[in-house]
């Protein structure tokens, strides 16, 4: 999946919709229904074999939930969180983000729902070296039409929730892995999306800044931010509110985590690297 995810940092460059956007009202309603995929069919053509890497796919995502989505190499949920990223398209089947019917629309449309809807966290933190904090979380804002100060302002804002903001003039070398990931974190945030997909947010660190990194999600999640998050780690996944598994592209189980684990309470259990080193 991050092949897809990271070519999607690239593309989504776009300002404004086009003249004759499709684009409806944002104030009309989905019954609460951020996400609502019917049916969705996915077939590459390899030569003349054809892959069927989604299979009939049926899922909606209330605003609001903590999703964690999971499955085997070659399950389907790569190619599923790409389309749900306006990275791909479907073969057949809906796809309607807040009130928008995704699959209708054009290239620079889609660059557009990317860039205001679709908050991206990736695994490896992509941040520029030689850019601050606060520079590196600006990023987005430079294609749309706000003001210097405005920027500056969403940008500080966003690391704030992010538990940043004595940091906002550090360079990413000056930061722990945490750290650049909680950077990233509020890069996605920076535009207000709809949803933030994070890509094995967690891949990259030690367990206790997992747990860490996990507890800003909670947090966030609790200010009614919507979280679709892909990993392969059942510990990770234990702190969602629901668990969807894919297999052999189609969804094995749609699952409500009654119990999710709490990062902040597991943080006291969990010693640090030098705790550790020591014992």
């Amino acid at each position: 999946m991050t092949a897809g995810l990271e070519e999607g940092k690239s593309m989504s460059n776009t300002k404004l919709p086009p003249a004759n956007s499709k684009l409806p009202d944002e104030s009309k309603a989905l019954n609460g229904k951020l996400i609502q995929i019917d049916h969705l069919v996915r077939i590459y053509k390899l030569g003349e074999v054809e892959v069927h890497a989604l299979r009939g796919v049926s899922i909606e995502v209330t605003k609001g939930e903590f999703v964690a989505i999971m499955g085997a190499s070659g399950s389907g949920k790569s190619t599923f969180m790409n389309i749900l990223g306006c990275l791909d398209k479907p073969t057949k089947g809906t796809y309607i983000l807040d009130n928008i019917d995704v699959g209708s629309l054009m290239r620079d449309e889609l660059a557009f729902i990317r860039n205001k809807k679709i908050g991206f966290v990736f695994q490896g933190f992509n941040l520029l070296s030689r850019t601050t904090a606060l520079e590196n979380v600006e990023l987005p804002l430079f294609y749309s039409s706000v003001t210097n100060k405005e920027r500056k302002e969403r940008s500080i804002e966003a690391l704030r929730k992010v538990g940043l903001e004595d940091r906002i003039y550090h360079y990413p070398n000056q930061l722990s892995g945490g750290q650049q990931q909680r950077v990233a974190i509020a890069r996605a945030l920076v535009n207000d999306p709809s949803i933030v997909l994070a890509d094995e947010p967690t891949g990259n660190l030690d367990s206790r800044t997992s747990v860490e990194v996990m507890e800003v999600f909670q947090k966030l999640n609790e200010l009614g931010i919507t979280i679709i998050l892909v990993t392969h780690e059942p510990d990770i996944a234990s702190f969602a509110k629901r668990h969807v598994v894919f297999r052999d592209g189609k969804i094995k189980s749609d699952k409500i985590n009654a119990n999710p684990r709490i990062a902040a309470e597991v943080l006291k259990t969990v010693p640090s690297i030098e705790e550790e080193d020591e014992a």
